[in-house]
């Protein structure tokens, strides 16, 4: 009696190899042979990147609003200046390439800024920081206004 050997597939064999593969099969029309629940995986996951990309990217842009508003560290000021005009920069462009991310920066801005709060808060317990975001929560605004 012989042992069915597992069936894998390009996907879970080389990972690097399927995604070439699949993307020559949609080049040349092949769309009978492509793998089609790893492609929507893979679609998926892309989504599911650019929103912790968005978050991350804002929950870094806080924490440095938030030292350089409320942390008396003037010496530190330029440094966090220029992290704020990197995050800044970054989500602009990614909301430019995926303005459907809009909404999600929307809704991502309570729960990065706790995050972001937190983790100040814990870094720098001398300073005092309020507990609520007390400027604008306009996308424009938090990528553009001087806030201290």
């Amino acid at each position: 009696m012989t042992q069915a050997l597992p069936c894998t597939s390009l996907y879970e064999i080389d990972f690097s190899l399927w995604l070439e593969d699949t993307a020559e099969k949609v080049r040349s029309g092949k769309f009978n042979q492509i793998d089609r629940d790893a492609l929507a995986e893979e679609i998926e996951a892309l989504g599911r990147s650019e929103k912790r990309e968005l978050s991350s990217r804002l929950e870094v842009l806080f924490a440095h609003l938030l030292k350089r508003c409320y942390v008396n560290q003037p010496e530190n000021h330029q440094g966090w200046q220029s992290t704020i005009d990197e995050q800044r920069s970054q989500l602009f462009h990614l909301l430019k390439t995926s303005p459907s991310l809009k909404n999600y920066f929307m809704e991502s801005i309570d729960d990065s800024w706790h995050y972001a709060l937190k983790i100040t808060r814990r870094d720098y317990p001398a300073s005092v920081f309020p507990d609520t975001w007390q400027f604008s929560r306009e996308i424009d605004a938090l990528l553009d206004r001087v806030f201290w």
